[in-house]
């Protein structure tokens, strides 16, 4: 090198989104950075309880959603629309809990009414995820 500075400019094209209350980094491709940290924590927490309950359902512990509700202090229509969480495809439940789903995937937006087949349900989180774009470029 000479006597003169020198100075190296390099630009690298990221979005940064909110998922789960945290920021993600994304690359040009739209794919975040894989890690221990990319799983959407609350999905997994909503899975999660989810699951327990259905469990518990299950087993026999409670016999009604209201008697499920009532024991864990919360309204017996977010216990209900929280359930279906358990009718999703076994493939969405797994991206999820590797921190592969896709970008504005949502706990509102799984909490909707679903197709209960799991093919038909690709399509629905397609929508998912093609609403939350439209919506971050509008």
């Amino acid at each position: 090198m000479t006597g003169a500075a020198q100075m190296l400019t390099i630009r690298v094209p990221l979005a940064v989104r909110k998922r789960g209350g945290r920021k993600l980094v994304l690359t040009p491709g739209g794919m975040a950075a894989c890690g221990p940290s990319a799983a959407d924590t609350t999905l997994v927490k909503a899975l999660a309880r989810a699951f327990r309950w259905r469990r518990m359902m299950e087993t026999g512990r409670f016999t009604t959603l209201n008697e499920l509700a009532a024991a864990e202090r919360i309204n017996s229509s977010y216990v209900s629309r929280l359930l279906r969480l358990t009718l999703l495809a076994p493939d969405i439940v797994e991206a999820i809990l590797d921190g592969r789903q896709p970008d504005g995937m949502t706990l509102p937006g799984l909490m909707e009414p679903m197709p209960s087949i799991w093919l038909e349900q690709g399509s629905t989180v397609s929508c998912i995820r093609n609403l939350a774009r439209d919506t971050l470029i509008a």
